[in-house]
């Protein structure tokens, strides 16, 4: 599995194109962490960023605040629901990242069902959350969530060649 973090001062740019791929139906938002609750289990991107105002009121000087996460498995590996869910909560919380409102799309409009995680890096007090040795903690991280849940594993080869497939 590959991660793919992106980082950017644009919140509503990562919650809108995640809602569009749910309005188009290619994707679901599968879980919510510490986001306002809406009736009917439906949201608009006002209503995600909502949840995100607090945290970046209180640091307005980290500029690129918005954490766009991607969880990228092989083909030919099959999760569920379920799974995606438990891999992302898991992610998030080796990262640092338990405690920030976040949320999880699945997107399903290319042959490999991959989930996309939007959260801000500014805890509710406004302090940066350290991103120091980011790209070696999510691998390892990756690394483990393959061991666990039985994944195909990446290889560095194929790390490579998918970075171009991202970008």
């Amino acid at each position: 599995m590959i991660a793919k973090i992106g980082r950017s001062g644009n919140l509503y740019g990562a919650l809108a194109y995640n809602q569009l791929k749910v309005e188009n139906e290619n994707g679901q938002i599968l879980f919510a962490n510490k986001m306002i609750e809406t009736a009917n289990g439906h949201y608009s991107v006002a209503q995600l960023a909502q949840s995100f105002a607090p945290y970046l009121i209180a640091n307005r000087n980290t500029e690129k605040h918005t954490l766009h996460i991607s969880l990228n498995p092989t083909p030919n590996d099959k999760v569920s629901d379920d799974k995606f869910r438990e891999m992302a909560e898991q992610y998030m919380r080796e990262m640092g990242y338990s405690e920030q409102p976040f949320v999880v799309f699945k997107h399903t409009d290319i042959d490999r069902s991959h989930i996309h995680i939007v959260s801000v890096c500014v805890d509710e007090e406004g302090k940066k959350i350290s991103d120091k040795f980011e790209k070696m903690r999510s691998m390892n991280i990756c690394r483990e969530l393959e061991k666990q849940h039985g994944l195909i594993p990446a290889t560095d080869k194929e790390h490579k060649q998918n970075e171009k497939i991202f970008r």
